[in-house]
């Protein structure tokens, strides 16, 4: 009896001990608060998009994404969608879902992302298994290349097939939104005026694959990088231009030395800020 009470109190403290420094992440509100899952959670059952912005090779992360889209659906319909799934690419990516081609012919005929069996395949098989829509939303990457060396201008020859994969053209553009302007800064300049407008692109194919497959009552939940949703901008932008009155909540991830609090820099960069120790496993 003595020993089992010893075990007891031995799994008790260890538990604890756990529950206040083991777990690898924090939330944070936009102004900086913490969050929990639980209240995180309660937030996108009543939105009707969530922008979930990663780092594409955080393990943690795609845990959560995982995590979050099987409990959202206990409460809401789905449909996803992914960046790193592009348009042309749907055909294949319906008939994975529908069981009529597997995993090995479906890295044939799609341009699958290195890490997609490790960080995305759960994803797209937990909709397979539920019978959840998964939508290609991004630009076919040949096409993104042609905007980076000819601006839009260059999209104007593409034939009506590979226009049915991007945003309806013309395709709206603020060169001075925050994230375009530092994307330049960062690159001092390299790739000109035309390198926003290649992520602008992006950005813009996503809202629209988006917008065009939301259905009344469900949640769309998009992965994509945080790049692509930080700073309620990129896609959010041009959603908004789609429907001003939609309820778009936004995932951030940062990666800190230390996560009990958020760095000052991190304020304000979405609706939910998911910090990760900066030594965390990468999946590539």
């Amino acid at each position: 009896m003595k020993k089992i009470r010893i075990t007891s109190v031995f799994i008790l403290f260890t538990t604890l001990i756990f529950a206040q420094n083991g777990i690898p992440y924090k939330i944070f509100s936009a102004k900086s608060k913490k969050i929990s899952y639980k209240k995180m959670l309660k937030k996108i059952h009543k939105a009707d998009i969530v922008l979930f912005g990663e780092h594409h090779n955080n393990s943690i992360i795609h845990w959560l994404q995982l995590a979050v889209t099987k409990d959202a659906s206990k409460n809401r319909e789905l449909t996803l969608g992914a960046e790193m799934l592009e348009a042309d690419n749907q055909k294949p990516l319906n008939d994975y879902l529908a069981g009529k081609i597997d995993e090995k012919a479906l890295d044939t005929l799609a341009r699958l992302w290195k890490n997609f069996k490790t960080d995305y395949k759960p994803l797209v098989d937990f909709a397979k298994e539920n019978a959840i829509k998964f939508i290609a939303t991004n630009i076919p990457r040949r096409n993104a290349k042609i905007v980076f060396k000819k601006g839009f201008d260059g999209l104007n020859s593409l034939s009506d097939k590979e226009k049915s994969w991007i945003a309806p053209l013309p395709i709206a553009y603020d060169k001075n939104l925050p994230g375009y302007v530092k994307m330049l800064e960062m690159m001092s300049g390299h790739g000109g005026e035309n390198l926003p407008k290649a992520q602008a692109i992006k950005d813009a194919t996503m809202g629209y694959f988006i917008h065009k497959n939301l259905e009344k009552g469900k949640l769309f939940i998009h992965y994509n990088g945080s790049y692509h949703s930080d700073n309620y901008e990129a896609i959010g932008w041009y959603l908004k231009r789609y429907n001003p009155d939609l309820n778009i909540i936004t995932i951030s991830t940062v990666e800190q030395i230390s996560i009990s609090k958020l760095n000052k820099d991190h304020k304000n960069l979405a609706d939910f800020i998911i910090v990760v120790p900066k030594d965390m496993t990468k999946t590539y």
